[in-house]
Formats: C-alpha cells, structure tokens, sequence
C-alpha cells in the first residue's frame, strides 16, 4: 500500500504519519509539505531515515508538481491535511486559505483522478458548520448539518468539501470527508490554544484569552483522530462525511485554568483581551454516526490526554522554544500586544 500524506510536517498529519507507521508498517508513506511556518522538518526526525517513508517539498497548489509526484509514486491513497487552519490568520490574509485549502484540494482531486488514486480522504472541520448557541447545550453538529462556515478559514474548507462532494458525484470518485473537533496533543504549532497556554505559563507570561474566555470547544486527543481516520480509510463508504468528536465540551478558560493548576501555575497570569471578530459561541459534535457504522469511540480521557500533552510540551522545550523565538514573535506581538 502507497499512502501520500499531505500536510504531514503540521502537528495532525504528522501525528497520522506516526500512527500509521506504528499501525501499518508495511505501507510505504510520502509526506508532501509545503514547509510554512506551521511546518517543521524536525517533527518528522524520527521517520526520515525509513527506508519507506519518503519526504517531498512541495506547494499541492503547484499542479505541475503534483502531476509529476503522482505520476513517479502512483499513490493508492491519498489523505489530504495540507492547509492553512488559523481563524486569526484568515482575518488578515484571506486569499492565502483560499489558495491553500481550495485550490489546492482541486489539484489533490484533479491528480487524483488522473493517476486512479482508489481513496482519496479530505480532512475538514467542524468549523464549516458554523457555531451553536451557549444557551442550548442539547444542539450539536451532524453529517446532515448545513455548512454555516463564519470566518475565512471556515469558508475555504468548506469550499474544498463541497469541491470534494462535487467530484465523487460528477466523477464517480472514492472520496471520503471528516469534520474533526479541535485537536491536542505533540507536536501543536504554538499559536494555537493549548500549547501558547503552556508556552506562556512556563515563562510566566500573560496568558492571553479572547472575550471572558466562554467559547465552547469539543476537545479530541490528536491519536483518536488518526485511529478514526484509519478505519474510515479501511472501512468508510465513498461519498459520506463522517463527524468525529469527543464529547468533551469546555470553556476556554476552564482549558486554561486547567492548565495552569497542571503546571502549578497562578491563575493570575490570565489576561482577557479583546474578543475575536466573528468569534464562534461552541462547536460540538455528535459522532453517533461513525461510532455506529464504524465501530469508533475515543479511548483518551481529557484529563489524561491533557496531562501527557503537558508533559510533551515539559520534555521538549527545544521543539517549540526554537518556533516561538523565530517569525512567530513577531506575529504573536502583532495579535495579543494591542488588545
């Protein structure tokens, strides 16, 4: 089995591209990234050197180069995780996530297609679907939610979706979907919530939280969603969408205190700044649909799962205190200074 794996030097895919390797050893990977700031070749150290994984540096908007890796690697599955994902990024340059997430998709799609890829998986968000009210913790998300998407980055995935939809019915594809809960885990670019908390707490710097921090996220363990995306692969049907969340709903600040008394820090080093733009009330997902068709249940309890996450964090400060001393300082100073 060849599986090319994009996006595979961001924090899922390359969390996919480990648990895949330790699953199935016997399949031969290549990972194409195209090494922005949220990608990092030395995430990918401890597989480099295998004599079945191959690494390849590309943009999958080049379709020009696409074409060629396709056509030297005949892929039979293709799991596409390349794309630009912050919300506050989205804000301030659109059309670098449209390029990324939909133009790129088309290309994934397009080679796809061409070279007779036999499953080709699009791993989305629950953030297409717009938000849900505070008041009303009975609603949640399912497969047959409308998109709703509320913010630039939320758009341009669910465009590549709708893209995606498009092909498997036009072109009779063997294309899959998944609408994942946020993610935690190793090896998280630390811009987002989790490990900036952890940054900050460890240097004892304000830890900076949008609005009164009563945003509503469903948390998953970053190794539930590989195994999810494993048997959707093994066993998914083309064609359907499949929600995977871990119905673990928390507040941003209880997130954030809860870090902070892991680490044993004050809860005096919170700082409310002023709230994001368009800012999303609470996303939940109802997996009842892959649990019954597939057999999927989330094994990591949030307590354990966020304990060993600080722990990473504690054991390799040299993976992140590099990141945050580079071109991320200065767009974190341009985000939080201010506000």
């Amino acid at each position: 089995m060849k599986m090319l794996v994009t996006g595979g030097a961001g924090f899922i895919g390359s969390n996919f591209i480990f648990y895949m390797r330790d699953r199935h050893p016997d399949y031969r990977l290549i990972c194409v990234d195209k090494l922005t700031y949220a990608g990092n070749m030395r995430t990918l150290a401890p597989v480099m050197d295998e004599p079945d994984f191959r690494f390849v540096r590309a943009d999958i908007a080049d379709r020009q180069a696409m074409d060629a890796l396709f056509a030297a690697e005949r892929p039979d599955v293709v799991v596409n995780f390349a794309a630009e994902t912050h919300v506050d990024r989205s804000i301030e340059d659109p059309a670098v996530f449209l390029q990324t997430n939909v133009m790129g998709t088309q290309a994934l799609l397009d080679a796809s297609r061409k070279y007779g890829v036999k499953r080709y998986h699009q791993v989305s968000t629950d953030e297409v679907y717009g938000d849900l009210p505070l008041d009303r913790p009975d609603l949640f998300f399912t497969e047959k939610t409308p998109l709703h998407a509320s913010s630039p980055y939320s758009a341009s995935k669910a465009g590549a979706d709708l893209l995606c939809g498009a092909y498997q019915r036009t072109y009779d594809m063997p294309v899959t979907i998944s609408r994942c809960s946020n993610n935690y885990g190793p090896y998280q670019f630390p811009e987002k919530l989790i490990p900036l908390m952890i940054a900050n707490a460890l240097a004892g710097k304000p830890l900076p939280v949008y609005g009164q921090g009563l945003n509503v996220r469903d948390w998953l363990y970053v190794d539930d969603h590989c195994a999810a995306i494993d048997l959707i692969l093994e066993n998914g049907r083309p064609g359907q969408v499949y929600n995977i969340g871990g119905h673990n709903e928390m507040r941003n600040i209880d997130i954030v205190k809860t870090i902070l008394a892991v680490l044993g820090k004050p809860e005096s080093l919170i700082t409310f700044v002023t709230d994001r733009k368009g800012h999303d009330l609470r996303y939940a997902i109802d997996p009842t649909f892959i649990h019954d068709e597939l057999g999927w249940v989330p094994e990591t309890r949030f307590r354990d799962g966020i304990a060993r996450t600080v722990q990473w964090y504690l054991d390799n400060r040299d993976w992140w205190e590099e990141i945050v001393s580079g071109e991320y300082k200065d767009y974190y100073e341009r985000m939080y200074a201010d506000r």
